[in-house]
């Protein structure tokens, strides 16, 4: 259905770097996202790996976004290519304030148009992802003026995510929606991280010909010798879960929350949660374990450079999705969490990437369950406490 892509060089996107003398000029393509490391933002790490990849084959690539440590600009010549990273100073915003979200999406929005219109000239290609949301809507109508080809990375889907956190559309919801449709058939070609995010382009009239299939892989490298962290001293003699990254409005927590109190009241009570993680539902969980009087370990995201550590340190990991985000969000730690090759637990619907990218490569030790089936997600909470009791008798033969 869709075709694998390891460049930007198809159809529709920047053409590949000749090698002919007279074509000698690097294809100046202009990368924007949201935050770039040092700060935490997945859209950012990998737009890096991305963009330095790009640089390396031959491309000049200029990745802009956004940094709370204020404003650089450093470049360096990758491979036959170059690459810049400018930063632009931003401060973060609270997500369950909207009119402070309002308010900082359209001034940041605006500030990397005005900021990056000269860079925006100078490149034969504009590639922009999802974060900032809605940023569609600043630079598809430049593009009337520039007449670049865009790409978008869909990343995230907006206003779809906004409709699926309030559980329904609004009157001003539905305005910014049917713009966003408008702008989007403006746009070149899409990038998807996922066959569940084209099904959703498909459904609202995009051609397939314009996606093409970029899965996002896995951040870091974990090879046989990675070394772990330091586990937890609360995980000694336990089954350690990680719960890793971003645990927002677009993941699934009650299921969770109700196995896991089951499996320490009624099961066998030796799987430990480690919230390793920020958002608002990270919180809620963490003060509702709290309440509960469950066990858990809180922790918080680990730089890029401790990433691989970090995934191989636990004995499984868990993802949760909300039904109503499948196709809009698609967690991208689920490319890590299967490479380190631990067990994986999937809060979330069969109609999820999730599912397919677990299936194809978690080695059977796998477990999917619905959204609200708490009895299945007890079960699977004791399939680990299973398979550490398995391991402790077979080291003890």
């Amino acid at each position: 259905m869709f075709s694998r892509i390891d460049h930007i060089a198809q159809p529709g996107n920047p053409p590949a770097v000749r090698s002919t003398r007279e074509d000698q000029r690097r294809h100046r393509l202009l990368y924007i996202c949201d935050w770039l490391p040092p700060d935490f933002g997945a859209v950012g790490q990998y737009s890096v790996i991305f963009a330095r990849k790009l640089a390396a084959e031959g491309f000049d690539v200029t990745l802009a976004g956004l940094s709370t440590q204020g404003d650089s600009d450093t470049s360096e010549e990758i491979g036959n290519g170059r690459y810049r990273e400018i930063k632009l100073a931003a401060k973060p915003y609270d997500k369950t304030r909207t009119l402070r979200r309002i308010f900082w999406t359209a001034g940041t929005n605006t500030r990397l148009v005005f900021r990056l219109w000269r860079l925006m000239r100078a490149s034969e290609s504009i590639l922009f992802t999802g974060s900032p949301p809605l940023f569609l809507h600043w630079i598809a109508p430049a593009n009337l003026i520039l007449r670049k080809k865009l790409i978008y990375r869909i990343t995230d889907f907006h206003p779809e995510c906004a409709i699926a956190e309030r559980g329904r559309s609004s009157r001003s919801l539905d305005l910014v929606y049917r713009a966003t449709l408008f702008w989007r058939r403006r746009v070149h070609m899409f990038e998807i991280l996922g066959h569940d995010q084209g099904e959703r382009l498909a459904e609202i009239g995009i051609p397939r010909e314009r996606m093409r299939f970029k899965p996002d892989p896995s951040p870091v490298e974990i090879r046989a010798d990675t070394v772990p962290l330091e586990r937890p001293p609360e995980a000694t003699g336990k089954v350690l879960l990680l719960y890793s990254g971003n645990w927002g409005v677009a993941h699934d927590h009650m299921t969770f929350v109700e196995a896991y109190r089951r499996h320490h009241s009624q099961g066998k009570a030796n799987v430990l949660l480690w919230l390793n993680a920020v958002g608002s539902n990270a919180q809620q969980v963490a003060d509702m374990l709290t309440d509960l009087g469950l066990p858990f370990v809180r922790g918080k995201p680990v730089s890029l450079d401790r990433l691989a550590s970090l995934l191989v340190t636990p004995d499984a990991h868990l993802i949760t999705l909300s039904d109503s985000f499948v196709g809009y969000v698609l967690p991208s730690k689920v490319y890590g969490c299967v490479q380190s090759g631990k067990p994986v637990i999937f809060i979330g619907s069969k109609r999820s990437d999730v599912d397919r990218i677990c299936r194809e490569s978690a080695n059977g030790r796998y477990r999917q369950v619905e959204v609200g089936n708490v009895a299945a997600a007890f079960q699977a909470l004791e399939y680990l406490g299973k398979l550490a009791i398995e391991q402790d008798e077979c080291l003890a033969c």
